[in-house]
């Protein structure tokens, strides 16, 4: 009897052995495959529920002329997570969030300043901005038909009225900027007061200046 018993003692060993090091292998890849918070991702891989109008990809900007090689929304993973959290507010309002710009890569950042060496418009490249930091979007609002919440002024309006502190607007523009602003505020977002635009995120301010690249499509 005893003889028997070692054989199966064995046996159990050996598969309690195997399938404890297949679970620690299986523990071990989906390790490797979560992606940090602050890896730089597209934001079109994690929602579909997004408008876009990425103006720099154009010459219908400021410095009438287009400075990324292609249009494409591209943050740090905490970014797009709260920023979903936000656009899922605004969907069951009836509205979606309009990205004109979102993480600008340094040497994007270089060939603005080349144009417009102005720090009233453009961050100093040696300094960098949020938006260099993969933290700060410039968006607006759509509605469910599509068409654009009126706000006040364009976006890269650089005149008085485009501020939070601008009062002298209609009660519904100023509803408007300031439920867009709270919605934002909400999900982890701070507003930037002379561009009712512009949002960033809070946990994205201390991140550093990145310069990473992406493929055009």
């Amino acid at each position: 009897m005893l003889h028997f018993i070692k054989p199966l003692f064995l046996l159990f060993f050996f598969f309690s052995i195997t399938a404890g090091n297949a679970q620690n292998e299986a523990y071990s890849d989906a390790a490797e495959s979560q992606i940090s918070d602050t890896t730089f991702v597209k934001l079109r891989d994690y929602s579909n529920d997004f408008v876009y109008d990425m103006k720099y990809a154009t010459e219908d900007n400021f410095l009438k002329a287009k400075v990324y090689d292609c249009a494409e929304c591209m943050l740090r993973l905490k970014t797009v997570k709260a920023l979903i959290a936000a656009n899922n507010d605004f969907l069951k309002k009836g509205f979606r969030i309009k990205l004109y710009d979102c993480y600008r890569p340094l040497d994007i950042q270089k060939r603005m300043w080349a144009i417009v060496s102005n720090p009233s418009y453009v961050a100093d490249p040696k300094k960098g901005s949020i938006h260099n930091r993969g933290g700060a979007v410039d968006i607006s609002l759509v509605d469910i038909t599509g068409k654009e919440v009126d706000m006040g002024t364009s976006f890269d309006f650089f005149g008085i009225q485009a501020s939070h502190n601008f009062k002298q607007l209609s009660k519904e523009i100023l509803s408007k900027r300031a439920y867009l602003k709270s919605t934002m505020i909400k999900n982890g977002f701070n507003s930037f007061d002379s561009e009712w635009w512009h949002y960033n995120l809070k946990t994205g301010l201390k991140d550093k200046v990145a310069n990473e690249k992406w493929k055009c499509d």
